[in-house]
């Protein structure tokens, strides 16, 4: 099982910068990535829907040989936070693992939190946050415009409509005077400069799925289910929609080509 891949999944494209990180720490593993291309994007729909959404995107990953499964959307993370998902293999979503980055970062015990509105309006990350420390004080703000932005490209340091946006969103967070900010989509890493160019250089900023990623490891160490390969591992992908849109904005999410082979596929 050691030798199996690590499933991961999301809504659309966000959850490359997961596997981005994995790739740089966990250079021999082989990766199965699942992108809900079709169906992008969740952040606007009800809980049952994400969740049935999800419970179809993970079995999608179990039918090939998977030996965790990482659910790379602050959407789902958050809607299943509370609820039994997935319980007979290693599984994490962002949350908790960007959360016990935060707690651990924080200096003036202000946090922020930017994601989409159905992660906002769950209070998940503010559970989390105040299940580590119930002293830190936790502001959060959806961003809903952040994820077409990404999508559709506009993700240039000077860009500026996906500036304008920013400034808007993060007015709330600035002005509660928070020093680390979640990123709680993993969309917006790609527009992490124009971000923390607005928020400051006193502030630090939070990759869920880069935390995401490192709590992956972590579980995968504990478990003795790291690969034992010596050879760099693969990556796969599969989209619900155009492989040919996927793969010309793989290079905004990895900052490179896609490297693996993508495939179109249906739940």
């Amino acid at each position: 099982m050691r030798n199996d891949a690590i499933g991961v999944f999301d809504s659309g494209m966000g959850g490359l910068t997961a596997v981005k990180e994995l790739n740089a720490i966990l250079p021999h593993e082989n990766i199965i990535y699942f992108g809900d291309t079709a169906r992008i994007p969740y952040g606007s729909r009800s809980p049952e829907t994400v969740l049935r959404y999800a419970e179809e995107d993970a079995a999608f990953l179990r039918r090939h040989a998977v030996k965790m499964i990482i659910a790379a959307c602050g959407t789902v993370s958050s809607v299943v936070a509370d609820r039994p998902f997935i319980t007979d293999l290693p599984f994490t979503g962002v949350v908790l693992p960007a959360s016990l980055a935060a707690c651990a970062a924080t200096r003036n015990g202000k946090v922020g939190i930017i994601g989409t509105p159905a992660t906002v309006r769950s209070g998940s990350y503010e559970k989390a946050i105040r299940k580590q420390n119930p002293e830190i004080s936790v502001t959060a703000q959806a961003c809903p415009l952040f994820v077409h932005l990404v999508e559709n490209g506009y993700t240039d340091f000077h860009n500026p409509v996906t500036r304008l946006v920013a400034e808007e969103y993060l007015d709330l967070v600035r002005r509660a005077g928070v020093d680390t900010l979640i990123l709680g989509c993993t969309h917006y890493p790609v527009i992490r400069e124009i971000i923390a160019d607005l928020m400051g250089e006193d502030v630090t900023l939070i990759s869920s799925g880069a935390e995401a990623a490192k709590y992956a490891r972590h579980c995968l160490e504990q478990q003795d289910l790291l690969t034992d390969r010596q050879t760099a591992g693969e990556n796969t992908y599969y989209v619900s929609d155009s492989t040919e849109l996927f793969i010309e904005n793989v290079e905004n999410f990895l900052q490179q080509d896609v490297v693996g082979k993508v495939f179109r596929c249906s739940l």
